[in-house]
């Protein structure tokens, strides 16, 4: 199972554009979308740079679409955390998280010899 489909129809746009992308015949983007046909690692990368997905989110092994997006600025997509289901921290929140990041590395410093 891919996103294929859903993917292109979220950008507005027809097969034959996915299929020159690939250099692929309509009939083969509909294989791609239906799955059945695999699709080639040369394909996923290609797709994914296109919608701008991860590789995991267009394969269907991630919901997140893409952990390195700027509407994630803390990163909390990578431990699970979608920010879509929340309003992007203050400023002062920032501050306060900074902080408590800095407690935690302290705690964890290298002790050189």
């Amino acid at each position: 199972m891919n996103r294929i489909k859903q993917l292109r129809n979220e950008k507005n746009i027809n097969q034959d554009v996915l299929a020159k992308l690939l250099g692929l015949e309509i009939a083969g983007i509909s294989k791609l979308e239906t799955g059945r046909v695999p699709l080639k690692d040369e394909y996923i990368v290609k797709l994914a740079e296109y919608f701008n997905v991860s590789t995991d989110y267009l394969l269907c092994k991630s919901n997140i679409r893409n952990p390195e997006t700027q509407e994630d600025p803390l990163g909390l997509a990578k431990i699970g955390f979608s920010m879509k289901d929340y309003n992007p921290p203050t400023d002062k929140q920032r501050e306060q998280l900074a902080e408590l990041i800095k407690i935690v590395l302290k705690d964890n410093k290298r002790e050189d010899k």
